[in-house]
Order: C-alpha cells, then structure tokens, then sequence
C-alpha cells in the first residue's frame, strides 16, 4: 500500500484501548478480536487519534528515537497494518 505524505487517518469507533507495560491491547467489540500493539505500534496508533499526517508521524517518530532520517517506510508499513485490521480509517 502507497500513500500520500499528507494522509491522515484516525482510530476507528468502538475500540476500547487498554495501556499495558509493552504496548497497548486494543479490543474491538463488534469483530470481537483482540490486537497487541508493541510500543511504536501504540505510538502511530496514538497519533492517528489526533489526526496526524503520516510526514507528522514519521518525524515524530524520527525525534522520539533521535533517528537520522524519518522512517517512512516502517511507519507506512504500521499504517497498512493498522489498516487491514480495521483499527484505523483514513480521514
């Protein structure tokens, strides 16, 4: 999956969310499935529920961890995810 710099996305409706040491657990009632999010996974999550572009995420990510460059293509990769199993939508 491919997209722009300046998609958005947000959390889906009806996920109840739970912090954890590792992560977050995200429970989804009407598919009645469970996800476990580790740590950076959480984060992108976090920040598609305040509408973030992917480039804003990517450079969040790039700051949080003290990278050299934003990893675009890891987060695109966490989108897709996030995506396919209906835990985000796009804006």
């Amino acid at each position: 999956m491919t997209f722009e710099l300046t998609a958005t996305f947000r959390q889906a409706s009806g996920c109840e969310v739970s912090q954890m040491s590792d992560g977050v657990v995200v429970y989804q009632g009407e598919r009645e499935r469970v996800h476990y999010l580790n740590p950076t996974a959480s984060l992108i999550f976090d920040l598609c529920g305040e509408a973030q572009s992917l480039e804003a995420i990517a450079e969040y990510l790039k700051d949080a961890f003290s990278l050299p460059e934003p990893p675009r293509a890891e987060v695109t990769q966490c989108i897709a995810q996030l995506l396919t199993e209906g835990l985000i939508s796009p804006c």
